[in-house]
């Protein structure tokens, strides 16, 4: 018959004992883990998350997502199991917070650094201007368009909604800036096309006080002041007029920045034609660019050359290398041995009758 009259001391295991045992064999969680975690209750405006404490985890519906979330069963569904970011140590009752949308954050940001490394063109629509340019969303994350970068006619109120190819300018996920151009993502797939000695026919859209902006094809090039004319002028404005015609030569492509230089001044058959014949200047445009193109071959093979000498010059000093050394080597030896000879037979008497004196005195 069992004593029904034991008691906690006689069976050996106490709550105490229980509530120890728990937390023995407890994980201790801490900000900054990722563990997986299993949903096993839904509510309004969060979820319960079960992820081996004691006390079930909380996400709220806010870091649920990197995207907006109304409901949380857009993103979780009873009994799913998932990666869960813990966010804060525990409350006064126990519970963690978690989060997806800091995993979903940290994975964008290594995907935009991917992507800038692979120098990728992305697309990315609109969803708001602001005074300073436009707002994209890049892997979710905010990206940001300065209007110095947005290549359209259109003012910048009519993009939104506008899906736009874009280039990486800056991904700094510590300041939490991500930087896109819409020019040099046009400037790039229009260089594809281009060639440097190319004319091409345009129209003036800005003029500046150092040089008129020139649409050629979609894409803004810069006809810089000094590349106007041979002769000087003081400004854009006494030769163009905006929306005037104009044909220009390419001089520079610079794809990593953007932006495609131009000039009049090459196309001149004689110093100054730009500013008394312009007709002049387009009718032969064609005849001087191939002369330019001439020019810029010769220099190309004149520094080839330079370089092919220069290769030379490296190799002729091992052929006197391998003469010289043994010719200085069945010389020199025999020379040390007359020197090192009439060494030995001065020296030690110079050091006898000197040393001693000075020890004595």
């Amino acid at each position: 018959m069992v004593n029904q009259n034991l008691t906690a001391t006689e069976i050996g295991f106490t709550h105490e004992d229980f509530a120890a045992l728990l937390d023995k064999y407890d994980y201790h969680f801490s900000p900054g883990d990722v563990v997986p975690g299993t949903v096993f209750s839904i509510e309004p405006r969060g979820a319960l998350i079960d992820i081996g404490a004691k006390t079930a985890a909380y996400i709220p519906i806010q870091e649920m997502s990197i995207n907006r979330v109304d409901a949380p069963e857009e993103v979780l569904q009873s009994n799913e199991t998932r990666e869960f970011f813990i966010l804060t140590d525990e409350n006064e009752d126990g519970q963690l917070t978690l989060s997806i949308r800091r995993i979903e954050y940290m994975r964008a940001w290594e995907r935009v650094r991917q992507l800038q490394a692979e120098d990728a063109t992305v697309r990315s629509g609109v969803f708001a201007t602001n005074r300073g340019g436009a707002l994209v969303r890049i892997e979710g994350l905010r990206g940001f368009i300065p209007g110095s970068h947005i290549s359209t006619r259109k003012p910048k109120e009519e993009l939104v909604g506008e899906e736009l190819p874009l280039k990486f300018l800056e991904v700094d996920e510590e300041r939490n800036r991500l930087v896109l151009s819409h020019r040099r993502a046009l400037v790039e797939r229009k260089m594809n096309r281009l060639e440097v000695g190319e004319v091409v026919i345009g129209t003036v859209r800005g003029i500046k006080p150092y040089g008129a902006f020139i649409d050629i094809g979609g894409v803004s090039g810069l006809l810089h002041i000094s590349e106007i004319s041979h002769e000087h002028i003081d400004t854009p404005h006494s030769v163009f007029n905006v929306n005037d015609e104009v044909k220009v030569m390419i001089i520079d492509l610079d794809a990593e920045r953007g932006r495609i230089s131009l000039s009049t001044k090459q196309l001149e058959p004689e110093p100054g034609d730009m500013i008394k014949n312009r007709d002049l200047v387009y009718d032969k445009a064609e005849e001087m660019a191939a002369k330019y193109r001439e020019q810029m071959l010769a220099k190309q093979q004149g520094a080839t050359a330079v370089a092919v000498e220069a290769v030379a010059e490296e190799d002729i000093p091992s052929a006197i290398e391998e003469d010289i050394p043994s010719a200085i080597e069945e010389d020199i030896p025999s020379a040390i041995e007359d020197i090192s000879a009439a060494i030995e037979e001065e020296i030690p008497a110079a050091i006898e009758e000197e040393i001693p004196a000075a020890i004595e005195e």
